[in-house]
């Protein structure tokens, strides 16, 4: 079979990355080529985007999506520097041997993205590789891509980012201490601590699962600053297990999964409604998570 190559970040193997590996696997065994960091932080740091997912996640994934092997190339300085022509020899040829090579319409590479879509193809039979540029998906009318997904999340529109990755958007951290006021309510949560990557969902209510070890609990999560009770803080991300009593779970890998927003968040007058809002949110919440 042909030693096929796909191209890309593929940061959250989303509905449109998954069409690029099928295509490719109708060529042969597919590798993967992804990037790390975000070729972005080193080319323009200032505008470095956040993760929809950490690269070891993103590697699982593309390997469940099909791909027989998957190649982490390190994204420098020196490496954005590479011609278009450069980047075909040392890496597609040089380092893969590819015979066929599948991007998706909108990647570049080589210095400046002087290497397109249209050029590979024009090069490809004089280096001697067949090649496929796969048009990007679309999903009602829009076209499917990592940004489009960041911002649906970024604004809370966790149902449709799902449908675009076609899973439960997820964030991944260690269980760490806060301010146990959960705990003194009633409502002990799990504070999980973030890479500074982690693209945070908006603030607000949401319905998910925590998951710690091999345990999957319904959750309440809640995202934002607690502004019923007085104080400056930061943004919490914080998960009730729904009905779970006694857990300790502090310092242990956490994995929360956002299935649908309940609310935003609101500065209630004191406990007493704070606490009648919560019975209602984690109602909700174990309605939806068991569907």
């Amino acid at each position: 079979m042909s030693k096929v190559v796909a191209i890309g970040i593929f940061d959250g193997v989303h509905l449109g990355h998954q069409q690029i590996i099928n295509t490719a696997k109708d060529q042969g065994d597919v590798t993967v080529i992804t990037f790390d960091p975000h070729p972005v932080s080193i080319l323009a740091p200032d505008h470095t985007p956040t993760q929809l997912m950490p690269l070891k996640d993103r590697v699982q994934l593309l390997m469940a999506a099909g791909a027989k092997s998957v190649e982490v190339v390190n994204f420098t300085k020196e490496f954005s520097q590479l011609s278009a022509d450069q980047f075909i020899e040392d890496i597609l040829l040089g380092r893969f041997a590819a015979e066929h090579v599948v991007i998706g319409q909108n990647f570049n590479f080589g210095h400046k993205a002087q290497g397109t879509p249209k050029y590979l193809t024009q090069v490809g039979p004089k280096y001697g590789f067949g090649v496929s540029v796969v048009k990007l998906a679309e999903n009602r009318g829009a076209t499917i891509s990592s940004t489009q997904i960041r911002s649906l999340i970024t604004t809370g529109e966790i149902e449709r980012a799902n449908e675009l990755l076609t899973r439960n958007y997820y964030l991944k951290g260690i269980v760490v201490h806060g301010e146990k006021r959960g705990r003194e309510i009633g409502y002990p949560t799990a504070n999980i601590g973030l890479d500074q990557l982690a693209t945070v969902p908006a603030d607000g209510v949401y319905a998910g699962w925590l998951n710690v070890d091999d345990k999957r609990w319904p959750a309440a999560i809640s995202i934002g600053t607690n502004p019923t009770f007085a104080g400056v803080r930061g943004r919490q991300v914080e998960a009730y297990a729904i009905d779970e009593i006694g857990l300790e779970l502090y310092d242990k890998a956490a994995k929360l999964e956002f299935g649908f927003r309940l609310r935003e968040t609101i500065k209630f007058d004191g406990l007493a409604p704070l606490l009648e809002q919560m019975k209602k949110d984690c109602d909700q919440a174990r309605k939806l998570t068991s569907k």
